[in-house]
């Protein structure tokens, strides 16, 4: 068995699950052309909970129902300067979560910003990826959640 067979393929869109965040069924966009992965939140605040900064945000999961919102609550893991796709550089804030992608799950960084003048909230890059999975940029939602 070569090591290709061991990964998962997936296509430039999926369908993915941030389960410790409560998100569901979030279509994404897998561009290996990134180098981190990137959420859209809303109402970005920063707090103290226990003597550690927590962060605060909203995210509308489905762009079609933009009624429906899901607040969430979890640990900051770092502040980090990115550079998006246009070329500027930003400070972002990073939280580590669980990536649930078709019947595989592990551990992701993920930087909050706001993308909303791109057409999919999230944004997995090679760093999220990992040595996991291979894209086929040609096909779209190879898996199923």
């Amino acid at each position: 068995m070569s090591i290709e067979t061991q990964k998962l393929i997936v296509g430039s869109l999926e369908t993915c699950d941030l389960p410790e965040l409560g998100i569901f069924g979030l279509e994404i966009r897998v561009d290996t052309g990134a180098k981190t992965s990137s959420l859209h939140v809303d109402n970005l605040s920063k707090f103290q909970k226990d003597g550690r900064p927590w962060l605060k945000f909203d995210i509308h999961p489905d762009a079609y129902q933009t009624k429906k919102v899901i607040t969430c609550e979890t640990i900051l893991h770092d502040l980090r300067r990115v550079k998006s796709s246009n070329g500027e550089s930003e400070q972002r804030y990073v939280i580590q979560t669980t990536l649930k992608l078709g019947s595989d799950q592990w551990p992701i960084q993920i930087t909050l910003t706001d993308r909303s003048d791109m057409s999919y909230l999230m944004l997995l890059g090679r760093e999220g990826m990992g040595d996991r999975l291979l894209v086929d940029p040609s096909t779209t939602f190879l898996l199923s959640n």
